[in-house]
């Protein structure tokens, strides 16, 4: 099967050859007849986001994905969208889709991915289908970095929002103002959240090399994700492309903090704008004040005060995000009063610090950390927004990353942010087992031991039932309880609150897998 695809007068066919010579049409530029999309990993925050969109539209969609767990499952359950569990050949023939994008959770030898090249559908990837459906013709706003894009790029959107610009957006978690990961509007600007994670198994490049980006928020760089990136520098690689694409008429936002962010200045071909603490910044921040209720600071731009803001989020990394929001919000022409309309009505994001609920004094926490440096700024900002308070961190090891053998003496240093520990199970362990190799996976014993050595108390408890039965009878009366994941840790927030509420175990639920 052959798709041919005419931009202006060109027409063009990438196709991707696969063991046996076959070839699956591998669609750059989606034909306007296109009406049925199934998504491979349709429970993903983009992919889900990219489902919306196209409903929105007027296409048909379906999809697949393994374990769908909240807010992406009852996100997708609310569109009304069909979720099928598991992968199989029969899924993509009952759907008859006319394309087919594939998620970077499918490899080549992914059940329907494979299916995809047997039935000879023609296919994209999640990157490529926003960019050509969606963001083309738009300006193109991508935020990107290792630490803080949902925040930042929801902030983004907001501000334009509350600014009367109707922006689109795509973001990798729910904003509370929007209370939905994407946004169609009929203004100019179209803000997207950019992952350095691979597109897909035939684009091993970052997502967001796609986006077009007319302005690129750099907010840092750090090493991450283990099971693509071979070393840091790896990881400033995919950085450099990005800043190479800017165009010399757009703009890059870069974190001067950042030493690893800076040495890409000499790679932008963009005007080169710079945010940070440090008074040689385009804008910097000073008299920053940290209260339960909001933050506070004075942004000056290009050597002069400019203009005393507040946002409701807290924490010093916090006011970066905001700095580099300002940043791009300025340049797209947006007054201080304007700005500042938005940061003060910013209700944040699920999972971002989000208050899951209180009992007997006790206020649970969600949040997404899993990495060293988040947690650290997650905790930190717990800390000021609950000045005094005893604080739990409770954090699963959910991503592959996340259980890195290099990242042990990080998270031993985040730790000493908090008052109690409590860690789960390394939930990939069995791939560090089967793959990676268990000299490569950090030692929850070696955390647990140096912690506790340190004065910290910590625990490991791989079950989380026990979990919440442990938190439950020791937290007291103003006690914080932060739990933190890249999945769904078990539901142990509602395990939690249902114990703290004095309701029974559900059925199944058992005390075991306690470790100190």
């Amino acid at each position: 099967m052959s798709i041919p695809v005419r931009i202006g007068r060109t027409i063009l066919l990438k196709s991707t050859l696969l063991a046996g010579g076959q070839a699956m049409p591998h669609v750059k530029q989606i034909p306007e007849t296109v009406r049925r999309v199934y998504l491979i990993g349709i429970g993903g925050t983009a992919m889900a986001s990219l489902a919306g969109m196209l409903q929105q539209r007027g296409y048909e969609v379906g999809g697949s994905d393994e374990h769908v767990y909240p807010p992406m499952s009852t996100y997708l359950e609310s569109l009304h969208i069909p979720v099928l569990e598991g992968y199989t050949k029969e899924h993509l023939e009952t759907f008859r889709p006319e394309l087919v994008v594939i998620g970077n959770v499918a490899a080549i030898t992914h059940p329907e991915a494979a299916a995809t090249l047997e039935m000879d559908l023609p296919y994209t990837s999640m990157p490529e289908a926003i960019y050509q459906l969606f963001i083309k013709g738009k300006h193109s706003i991508v935020v990107s970095g290792t630490h803080g894009k949902t925040t930042t790029t929801s902030l983004m959107a907001w501000i334009l929002e509350a600014a009367g610009r109707d922006p689109s957006m795509v973001v990798g978690g729910i904003p509370l103002n929007f209370d939905h990961n994407f946004k169609l509007g009929n203004g100019a600007d179209f803000v997207i959240e950019g992952d350095e994670y691979n597109t897909s198994f035939f684009d091993r490049g970052p997502k967001f090399l796609h986006y077009g980006a007319n302005t690129l928020i750099v907010n840092n760089i750090e090493f991450d994700h283990a099971d693509i990136y071979a070393d840091l520098n790896a990881i400033i690689e995919a950085f450099r492309k990005a800043v190479v694409r800017v165009a010399p008429a757009d703009a890059i936002i870069a974190n001067s903090d950042d030493s690893k962010v800076l040495s890409l200045r000499n790679d932008a071909r963009g005007r080169w704008v710079t945010f940070g603490w440090d008074r040689n910044c385009d804008i910097f921040a000073t008299e920053a004040e940290f209260t339960p209720e909001a933050t506070s600071f004075t942004a000056w731009w290009q050597g002069k005060e400019w203009f005393r803001f507040r946002t409701t989020l807290p924490g010093r990394h916090n006011v970066l995000n905001a700095l580099a929001v300002i940043a791009a919000a300025r340049l797209r022409g947006l007054s201080p009063q304007e700005i500042q309309k938005g940061l003060e009505t910013f209700r944040g994001i699920k999972r971002r610090m989000e208050v899951r609920g209180e009992e007997r004094g006790v206020t649970v926490i969600d949040d997404f950390a899993h990495h060293p440096t988040a947690i650290a700024t997650t905790l930190n900002g717990a800390r000021r927004r609950y000045p005094g308070r005893r604080l739990w961190a409770l954090f699963e090891p959910r991503s592959i990353s996340s259980g890195r053998k290099e990242f042990e003496s990080g998270y031993i240093e985040a730790f000493h942010e908090a008052d109690r520990v409590v860690i789960g199970p390394i939930f990939h362990r069995d791939r560090y087992a089967t793959r990676y190799g268990l000299d490569k996976m950090m030692s929850i014993p070696t955390i647990v031991d140096s912690l506790n050595a340190d004065g910290i108390p910590t625990q490991q408890i791989d079950d989380f039932d026990a979990m919440a039965d442990t938190v439950a009878e020791e937290a007291k009366p103003d006690d914080v309880v932060l739990a933190m994941s890249s999945g769904a840790f078990g539901g142990v927030h509602e395990k939690i609150l249902r114990r703290l509420r004095g309701e029974r175990a559900a059925s199944g639920e058992q005390r075991a897998g306690v470790k100190s």
